[in-house]
């Protein structure tokens, strides 16, 4: 990096942080640090629910996964849509009739108190570890480019979030996003045309998208109930329905995006806007991937894009063998570049045979490739067996170090470290929203001022910024790092998201039965995962469903005389 990517970073980051710092000045009581003021409009409610979602992660995993994988990845967001349409006709007019700061606070009106406990803590487990990979990812990215110790930029990274998150409460998270998501949509738009403008002359984007699908990359729907394949169009639209019905309707990260809204056509509107974009987004975003991988068509890639897995092996005993296999890696990169600029070529010619050929040579190429890349992670390990081998987080990053001009380095950065900003923040916020709401303040026999609850509320953030930076300390990639927060968020969701639509919808259900239902759920969701019984996606359909047979089943043999309705809103929160 040179001087001017620093100044554009650094100028970024400055600007929205200060920002979000100057237009929350003077948050004093617990409607502006935890309600945001409930003046919110629409586009600020569906930018800043899309912010906290699109972290870091998403601008580092997803085009690693596309590059790898290719497009079909996307299906996992098909039941999104479907998703902010329940939630704004059945959620958002509960939560907004009983004014609630969070959403377990409805659990108590319709249950008891134990099970709105039980539901926080079940959010906040999950929400924190969470927090942890958000902070962790870009500390992936400046540890890449400074060459830093991980752990100490992951100290740093928490640190600056804690500080900004703690200082303007949920109204900063908010004004802050909008910001947040110019520069996102700004850099990756530049991202994306930069790479296509960088394929040969002779290969158009058409031609690019030949390319990769020859080499399996646009295959985006697969209709298959092959259980052992995580994205498949079944488990985007029933699995990954429950997953957005969980997360944006039953996580305090989200659900506390759209209460800050004015009116409910406000928030209605805003989660609407994000449904309508989200999906759009997130196939763009695999489509980089997919550029960056026929760019690497062309050019050459190194053996693993992780630096410190290269830097590690070529400096042990292994690194004799692991330089002969980078000289087969380049002698077969320099064999694919001839043959898909042959294969583009043939494009515009009518023959189906030739192009047959020139793709089953690329397929051929393309697994002896893949092939060298696994003996290259077998050295690794043998070198550091605590080294990562799995380098999908690390290929746009080198992409845009290697390749982008000087200032767009430095803008491309700030688009990722504005992501992870964006929803590190939502995260510590919520967490120390619903700490304080759920726990301390329905705890506390007598009644505290509104400047108390928001001193607790900034404490309690702070103590759970520092419990994600002990758990981003001790992260590792798993699989890669989008994949690792949906899996941690499948395990908990499908069971938060039963037992709210217990409680809209089964009125004969009761508060013991459901509390015990919840804990039973959980275990078995959990063996379900550690066993790999099915693809993580489907935890959420399952969870959901488990918890309110389980619950219906031990109503009926408790046959409790107690008949609550959702019309009793009139306790005590």
């Amino acid at each position: 990096m040179q001087l001017i990517d620093w100044i554009v970073l650094i100028g970024t980051l400055i600007f929205i942080a200060g920002y979000g710092v100057y237009k929350t000045r003077g948050s004093k009581n617990v409607k502006d640090y935890i309600g945001g003021g409930n003046d919110a409009q629409w586009w600020t409610i569906g930018l800043s629910v899309m912010a906290t979602q699109a972290s870091a992660i998403t601008f580092l995993s997803t085009p690693g996964q596309a590059y790898h994988d290719g497009m079909g990845f996307v299906q996992f967001y098909f039941g999104l849509p479907i998703a902010m349409v329940i939630i704004c006709m059945v959620f958002i007019p509960i939560y907004h009739k009983l004014k609630v700061y969070t959403a377990y606070e409805y659990l108590e009106t319709r249950f008891d108190l134990k099970t709105r406990t039980l539901t926080a803590i079940l959010f906040l487990v999950q929400r924190g570890l969470a927090a942890g990979i958000t902070i962790f990812a870009p500390a992936i990215i400046l540890s890449a480019v400074l060459g830093w110790n991980l752990n100490t930029l992951t100290i740093l990274i928490g640190v600056v979030v804690i500080i900004y998150t703690v200082s303007g409460g949920t109204k900063a998270v908010n004004v802050t996003q909008k910001q947040q998501m110019a520069v996102i949509f700004a850099g990756m738009f530049t991202a994306f045309f930069l790479i296509v403008s960088y394929l040969p002359e002779n290969i158009s984007f058409s031609n690019a998208l030949q390319i990769a699908g020859a080499n399996g990359k646009m295959e985006i729907l697969d209709f298959s109930f092959d259980m052992s394949n995580r994205y498949t169009f079944w488990s985007g639209i029933i699995g990954g329905t429950f997953l957005a019905l969980s997360y944006f309707g039953t996580d305090q990260s989200q659900v506390q995006r759209y209460l800050t809204g004015k009116s409910v056509k406000e928030m209605q509107l805003g989660l609407i806007f994000n449904g309508l974009l989200k999906v759009p987004m997130q196939f763009f975003i695999l489509l980089t991937g997919v550029m960056v991988f026929v760019f690497y068509q062309f050019n050459q890639a190194p053996l693993n894009f992780n630096p410190a897995a290269q830097e590690a092996v070529l400096n042990s005993e292994y690194s004799e063998e692991y330089r002969d296999l980078m000289e087969n890696n380049e002698a077969l990169q320099a064999e694919k570049h001839t043959t898909a600029i042959r294969f583009g070529e043939s494009l515009e010619i009518p023959s189906s045979f030739e192009n047959e050929n020139y793709q089953n040579k690329m397929l051929e190429l393309d697994a002896a490739e893949l092939d060298n890349r696994e003996r290259a992670r077998e050295l690794i390990l043998l070198s550091n067996d605590a080294m990562e081998t799995n380098d999908k987080d690390y290929i746009l990053i080198h992409f845009i170090l290697n390749n982008l001009p000087r200032g767009l380095i430095g803008l491309l950065l700030a688009v990722i470290l504005s992501a992870a900003m964006s929803s590190t923040a939502s995260e510590l916020n919520a967490l120390g929203s619903t700490t304080t709401i759920d726990l301390y303040k329905r705890n506390v026999r007598e009644e505290k001022s509104d400047e108390h609850y928001v001193k607790a509320s900034k404490l309690f953030t702070f103590g759970w910024g520092i419990i994600a930076i002990i758990f981003a300390s001790f992260a590792n990639l798993f699989d890669n790092l989008i994949q690792l927060v949906n899996i941690i968020g499948s395990i908990f969701y499908g069971n938060v998201l039963g037992i709210f639509l217990l409680a809209f919808f089964i009125k004969y259900v009761q508060s013991n039965a459901v509390f015990l239902a919840a804990l039973i759920t959980q275990a078995i969701i959990i063996l379900l995962w550690l066993f790999d019984v099915m693809p993580y996606l489907w935890l959420n359909l399952v969870g959901c469903g488990l918890v309110m047979l389980i619950a219906f089943l031990l109503q009926t043999s408790i046959h409790s005389p107690e008949k609550i309705t959702l019309d009793d809103d009139n306790q005590d929160l």
